[in-house]
């Protein structure tokens, strides 16, 4: 713990202004891009819901840019990889660790309920334009349509292929990279925002509909009743029960969400341990694995294209949670115990900021006041949180033996294909492109 403590010090010490300047920034870039995508979901759904995934990145940028400033201070990961020189490498690298971070930020984001809270501010205000809008109309006389605008989009076939026609389009952009501008990276990072976010709406309404489903089944019936049954009867049983469900909640958003923000410094600085993969066997495999080497050259070439693209957006994040398991549970306790000091920390200051203040009336002062009170705890944690997280995963890279440490930066660019064996096309490339195999080394991510 002291070492970890010792390096979060240092970091912070070194960048706190950028890190608080960083954070701020994707505050207000949040802020901006809701309100104009409320503007236009007034209008229309299309319009409104294809701005809005610019809100979630404007974080995630605000926090690649924290972790990649602080990487400086991490002696560890820059023995491993050192940063570019050139600044065009460095730009290249600030994407490519957007790209990888992209799929697990919105996963972290969603679960957490930052998404819902987006989309909720986002709602509101498009309702306060509408409603505006509706005012205007008794003078002018023109007719507000509401159809088809704010979040009247549903999860029906325009969604579907809002998601395809974006994923094909970056899978496109990501293969001919090195042949178009270096502007063309916007648009994929764009792309990559736009199919994830609709994807995971998608799997937000699956999965609410199916916890739905499932509280009205009638084994949730028989064990609520059961609850009830020992609340009657077994009152300290009961008590227990609802104890035991209480501390499982606390303990898991607790140990997850540190362990959460550790996978996603993992996948954005890109190292991973060279850990012997899983060896998949059986008939069933191997005859799979025959029919895939007997396929045509053209067919394997797009399964590893379209396989091997959404394989490889799990594969940083699988590295890291490997990273995290080889660094020992003490090392990942500490971590996560300072991470909970933090969350302390914060809600102590956020109470301290009120008793300071005192008592006021509730609405000439509180309701105009407390959403600028609520952004000083986060303005002073946050820096510290991101010294912490980067400082914690530095310390798990030393877990790592040398010859092992150096295999994982110089075995970056050695990928398989899509059974684990690389193939050879007619004309002696590798399948799937020349470029199938290239990483970055700082980003760790495939461009």
């Amino acid at each position: 713990m002291v070492p970890m403590l010792a390096r979060a010090g240092r970091v912070l010490a070194m960048h706190w202004p950028a890190l608080l300047a960083w954070y701020l920034a994707g505050l207000l870039a949040r802020y901006l891009v809701i309100e104009l995508a409320a503007f236009v979901g007034a209008f229309t759904a299309l319009g409104g819901l294809l701005i809005l995934p610019l809100a979630v990145l404007a974080r995630l940028v605000s926090f690649v840019a924290m972790l990649l400033v602080v990487r400086d201070g991490l002696a560890t990961l820059n023995a491993l990889a050192p940063r570019p020189a050139a600044p065009r490498d460095r730009r290249r690298a600030f994407v490519d660790a957007l790209l990888g971070g992209i799929l697990p930020f919105f996963a972290f984001y969603a679960a957490w309920k930052m998404l819902s809270d987006d989309v909720i501010d986002y709602i509101a205000r498009a309702l306060r334009v509408q409603s505006g809008l509706r005012m205007q109309s008794i003078v002018t006389g023109q007719e507000v349509l509401t159809e088809g605008t704010i979040d009247d989009l549903g999860t029906g076939p325009l969604v579907l292929a809002l998601i395809v026609v974006a994923f094909v389009a970056r899978l496109l952009l990501k293969r001919h990279r090195d042949r178009l501008p270096r502007a063309v990276d916007i648009l994929a990072v764009y792309l990559e925002t736009v199919w994830v976010f609709f994807s995971v709406l998608v799997l937000s309404e699956l999965i609410g509909g199916f916890s739905g489903w499932v509280q009205q089944r009638q084994g949730m019936v028989w064990l609520a009743d059961a609850r009830a049954w020992l609340g009657e009867r077994i009152a300290p049983l009961a008590w227990a029960w609802d104890a035991v469900l209480w501390l499982v909640g606390q303990a898991g958003g607790l140990v997850l969400l540190p362990l959460a923000w550790l996978t996603i410094a993992g996948v954005i600085y890109g190292q991973a341990v060279a850990a012997q993969a899983p060896q998949l066997s059986g008939r069933l495999v191997e005859t799979a694995r025959e029919r895939y080497r007997v396929a045509p050259g053209w067919l394997r070439r797009r399964l590893n294209d379209v396989v091997g693209d959404v394989v490889s957006r799990f594969r940083p994040i699988g590295r890291a949670v490997v990273l995290m398991w080889r660094a020992g549970p003490l090392l990942i306790s500490s971590y996560v115990l300072l991470f909970t000091v933090l969350l302390l920390v914060q809600q102590l200051v956020l109470i301290g900021v009120t008793r300071l203040l005192g008592p006021h009336d509730a609405d000439a002062f509180w309701v105009v006041l407390w959403p600028a009170l609520t952004m000083i705890p986060p303005l002073l944690i946050e820096p510290v949180r991101i010294s912490l997280v980067a400082a914690a995963y530095d310390v798990t890279l030393r877990r790592l033996a040398p010859a092992e440490a150096a295999s994982a930066v110089e075995g970056e660019a050695q990928e398989g294909s899509l059974l684990g064996d690389p193939e050879v096309d007619e004309d002696g490339a590798r399948a799937g492109g020349d470029d199938e195999g290239r990483r970055d080394r700082v980003g760790g991510v495939d461009v």
